[in-house]
């Protein structure tokens, strides 16, 4: 700890404290809501097939990009469709951060380069979440492949569904999924452990990214529920950003893993009992 006060205490601006605890937090939420509105707006566009990654043909703007752009009809959707994963991190993943941004942000308000550091500390979470959207993507493409090149797979694309549901629930009783929840439910000691206020914008990033990686370890299956509901839609996404809120930043949260585990694990029973 004495390397934590002697460091801040270094590079203290007292006048800009109050300042900088009042903008952060309203900014993160802010980021959130506007995510949130950007989604809404997407889903109603003719782009809406690249956030809810169904196979559609590129037109207008997109199928000019394509054309023009070498190797266009992978790098334009693959853009597109990790601009739709980025605005569901943020609107998802970054309001149950807010602990952790709430103690860095008091942690470090009366450093010189304390905005700086919170926007390392937000960039390096949200780089491991877009490096997890890529493989997801990748893993989605992989599936579209295999489903277009097996007619019976085709016929049968409940399977992966029900395969996915099934996955989720079953994680949610694993050792792993308990191990990261705990870190990501105890941001003060998780700053504590990483932050060391030194090469301080490095350590930030790290921080960030440090936690992003026990965040995926923890909601990394209920996020691939978004590619069985619907990645665009609303509802799910919200239902699922509550879920996953209320079990890292609830005092009973803890708890929601067995009862939501034993849920999807039965939803995908219903749903390989009710196929013909």
């Amino acid at each position: 700890m004495s390397a934590l006060s002697g460091a801040d205490a270094s590079r203290a601006r007292p006048s800009s404290a109050l300042r900088h605890r009042r903008v952060f937090l309203p900014v993160i939420v802010a980021l959130a809501l506007s995510a949130w509105a950007a989604l809404w707006a997407w889903g109603r566009s003719p782009y809406a097939g690249y956030l809810d990654h169904s196979d559609i043909v590129a037109s207008g703007p997109a199928a000019f990009l394509c054309r023009m752009v070498p190797g266009g009809n992978v790098i334009v959707p693959a853009t597109l469709y990790a601009a739709a994963w980025v605005l569901m991190t943020v609107a998802m993943m970054l309001p149950t951060t807010l602990p952790l941004f709430g103690i860095f942000d008091r942690l470090t308000a009366l450093r010189r380069d304390h905005g700086r550091l919170m926007l390392l500390l937000g960039f390096g979470y949200l780089t491991i979440w877009g490096a997890f959207g890529l493989l997801a993507h990748l893993l989605h493409g992989l599936l579209l492949f295999l489903v277009g090149s097996w007619p019976g797979l085709a016929w049968n694309g409940w399977l992966i569904g029900a395969a996915t549901i099934a996955m989720a629930g079953a994680f949610q009783f694993s050792g792993l999924k308990r191990r990261c929840l705990e870190k990501c439910r105890i941001p003060l000691s998780f700053v504590i452990e990483h932050w060391r206020g030194r090469s301080t914008s490095w350590h930030a990033y790290r921080l960030g990214a440090h936690h992003g990686l026990f965040c995926v370890g923890c909601c990394w299956a209920l996020m691939l529920l978004m590619f069985v509901v619907g990645a665009g839609s609303l509802g799910w996404m919200l239902a699922l950003a509550v879920v996953m809120a209320i079990e890292k930043n609830v005092p009973w949260g803890v708890h929601l893993g067995a009862p939501l585990g034993i849920a999807l694990l039965s939803w995908a029973t219903f749903l390989v009992a009710t196929q013909p």
